[in-house]
């Protein structure tokens, strides 16, 4: 359950049925979990983007297995002191685990709430958040919390959804904005505000079958990750690749940039070829390896760059 609704944070169930099967495939229990090495479990989370969630289950395995001697906290007060958990994830495991009475408030009960109750306002505004919440809570039912939990959160992901199908709604009947006409209007949209660009030059170094991957820190965009070399705007990237990572590269080639939107920006790629020449480099760059290029796919790879080389090496791996 707790596995599932981390997964399940802003990402669709179809996206996430086989990446959850092949993570209990591997990692089966909350002692595996814990004493996995990272990598490896951001390796089986890569493509499935949010790479904080697979951090903090990480971290909360740890924490379970620490401080609750391994026993998995059976109410919301202590769900919400763990890593990436919190308060209607936390309710909800309660809820679907334990049986226990606690209103969940996803994205999807939000709607239902706001469109059934006329409330004004995008569910980000404290005030409009503090109304929902109270309006959850105070809904529940003495009995069958999970029956009901369940069926909220499946009429709001089914049947009212950003295209309202309330004719097949069993709540029509007392829903405030179906009688006046104005599903659409609720919730209110959030402000849009446009995202600023960012740019980058990622380098797609090979040599005899194999392509140079780098770490990234732990830190910033995809921390923990393992990416391709990026080179600074204001470097050439010949003579970055000579002095930086220690590789002799006789010409660059770049490549249409590549577009990849994140929350809160957007990133522009330039993808940049070169094929390393002589014998094996030693690398001057902290946490840089080569990688045989039929094996790259199975690294920890964040999604643009698992693309980008999917394109970029397809039939252009140099047989030297």
């Amino acid at each position: 359950m707790w596995l599932s609704e981390i997964m399940l944070q802003q990402t669709q169930v179809s996206t996430v049925i086989p990446y959850y099967s092949r993570f209990l495939e591997k990692l089966p229990d909350l002692k595996s979990l814990a004493s996995a090495d990272l990598d490896d479990v951001l390796r089986l989370w890569s493509g499935l983007g949010y790479y904080s969630r697979a951090r903090n289950l990480h971290r909360a395995a740890v924490e379970i297995m620490h401080r609750f001697g391994g026993a998995f906290p059976d109410n919301r007060v202590d769900l919400e002191t763990l890593p990436g958990i919190g308060r209607s994830t936390a309710a909800a495991i309660a809820v679907f685990s334990f049986g226990r009475k606690e209103a969940i408030l996803d994205g999807n009960v939000k709607r239902v709430l706001a469109r059934h109750f006329e409330i004004a306002g995008h569910p980000s505004e404290r005030a409009v958040l503090e109304r929902l919440w109270h309006l959850a809570e105070s809904l529940l039912p003495a009995t069958d919390i999970e029956r009901y939990t369940q069926s909220l959160m499946d009429i709001g992901a089914t049947v009212c959804t950003r295209k309202p199908t309330c004719n097949e709604c069993p709540l029509r009947a007392s829903c405030q904005a179906r009688r006046k006409g104005t599903e659409l209007a609720f919730p209110s949209a959030r402000p849009r505000k446009k995202n600023p660009l960012r740019t980058t030059r990622m380098l797609v170094l090979r040599h005899r079958g194999n392509v140079l991957l780098v770490k990234r820190p732990p830190v910033g965009i995809w921390p923990g990750l393992w990416s391709l070399p990026e080179v600074p705007e204001e470097e050439i990237a010949v003579e970055y690749c000579h002095a930086k990572i220690g590789v002799s590269v006789g010409r660059i080639r770049e490549l249409p940039v590549i577009r990849h939107e994140f929350t809160h920006f957007s990133l522009d790629i330039t993808p940049a070829l070169g094929v390393v020449s002589g014998r094996q480099p030693i690398l001057r760059m902290d946490e840089a390896q080569w990688v045989p290029v039929h094996e790259a796919d199975g690294w920890a790879l964040p999604a643009p760059v698992r693309t980008l080389l999917a394109g970029v090496l397809s039939g252009e791996v140099e047989q030297d």
